[in-house]
């Protein structure tokens, strides 16, 4: 254990080592902020077990309500805080004045399907995209094959993206709710409907024993706090809490969270160089969202932190003694690329991810975020219950 904590403490030192020498270069200053955010991200999410397919299957098979009263909590925070930016942006929202940069997309039923995809997606292959990540460096050997699919993923929504975009997303409306609400409306409607979701999910805690319930067992000393940050989990509220802020405090210095744009840009940089989609792709570049334009460099912002993300959670896992690499099987291999699949689909065809689309849409007031939302989770529902019948016909 000491010697994990030592090449954890040299790893954290490394990559801040790599932040500073990052500075030198042009835009370095947003480099090394995208490569610490990112680390600080992939902490959170691997000491907190941040990952909304586990969290949504915790409720639909448990009742457990937990995570996602940790997720209400993370998009209540988010949004309190994207208000107070961007009313500083856009002092008078207005319909048509969209802010920069943030994810604010058409609603189509091709938005519904892309959520429906990216849902499936997640039960086949265990988790979304961005939890994929984070187990990367906890030692998934299904997260690999989960990433390899999505790249394929991606590259099967560029090959329909045209007829698409055509039939559904050309003259689809982009709603940004404090454009037709304002601040205001839109930040009361928003924590409105969050609280009812979060007084309906409350209900689960009446399923559990008076054992199981929370209890206060005095303040811990410093020793004892400090180790509980390396044992176990976090509690689920601080996982959602701290996303919330990151969401909010990011887009002061980059564009929003997203965790889609660095793989879906490799995956169009190499199915354009082998002419497997079409040269044009209509209105892609234009849409906000996780942007999958082609790169010039791959020393992004996005890619840093994503880099930054796996590294933090590499090292939160090192020194919690929960990187367990294991040899993958060929069903392992099969449903990491099946459901790596869909998740690129989704994510390419709803211009991000749970991340992108749903977090720092939602956040941002956009409802194309909660349209993709509710069918990622309308699939989960489904996917899980289509699980559980499966296993009671396997039993006999």
């Amino acid at each position: 254990m000491r010697v994990a904590g030592l090449f954890s403490w040299g790893l954290l030192a490394a990559v801040g080592v790599v932040a500073y020498a990052l500075q030198a270069l042009p835009g370095g200053r947003t480099l090394a902020f995208a490569l610490a955010v990112g680390a600080v991200l992939g902490l959170v999410l691997q000491r907190s077990r941040f990952c909304f397919y586990c969290h949504a299957r915790d409720w639909f098979e448990r009742g457990n309500p937990r995570g996602l009263l940790a997720l209400v909590l993370a998009l209540a925070v988010g949004t309190v805080g994207y208000t107070v930016v961007l009313g500083s942006w856009v002092p008078v929202p207005t319909a048509g004045q969209l802010p920069a940069d943030m994810h604010i997309g058409p609603v189509s039923w091709g938005l519904v399907a892309a959520g429906l995809a990216f849902g499936a997606g997640m039960v086949a292959s265990g988790s979304c995209i961005s939890a994929h990540w984070y187990r990367l460096a906890e030692g998934s050997l299904v997260a690999p094959f989960a990433l390899i699919g999505s790249a394929g993923g991606f590259i099967l929504g560029f090959r329909t993206w045209n007829v698409l975009y055509s039939a559904t997303m050309a003259e689809a409306p982009t709603v940004w709710l404090p454009a037709h609400l304002g601040y205001g409306g839109a930040l009361a409607l928003q924590l409105a409907v969050l609280a009812a979701i979060a007084a309906w999910l409350w209900r689960g805690f009446a399923h559990e024993a008076p054992a199981n319930v929370a209890a206060a067992h005095g303040v811990p000393r410093l020793g004892q706090a400090w180790r509980r940050l390396w044992v176990g989990r976090w509690p689920y509220w601080a996982g959602g809490l701290a996303v919330g802020l990151i969401g909010a405090f990011v887009i002061v210095r980059m564009r929003p969270l997203g965790v889609t744009a660095t793989l879906g840009s490799a995956a169009r940089a190499l199915a354009q160089e082998q002419g497997w989609i079409p040269d044009r792709l209509n209105g892609l570049d234009m849409l906000a969202g996780c942007a999958t334009a082609l790169q010039a460099s791959w020393l992004t912002p996005n890619a840093l932190l994503i880099a930054g993300l796996v590294a933090g959670a590499f090292i939160a896992a090192l020194a919690s003694r929960q990187f367990a690499p294991r040899w993958p099987t060929w069903r392992d291999a099969g449903r990491g690329l099946a459901g790596g699949a869909l998740l690129g689909w989704g994510a390419m065809t709803g211009l991000g991810c749970t991340v992108g689309t749903l977090l720092s849409g939602g956040m941002a007031g956009a409802l194309s975020g909660w349209v993709f939302g509710a069918a990622v989770f309308l699939a989960v529902w489904a996917g899980v219950r289509a699980q559980a019948w499966q296993a009671r016909r396997a039993g006999g």
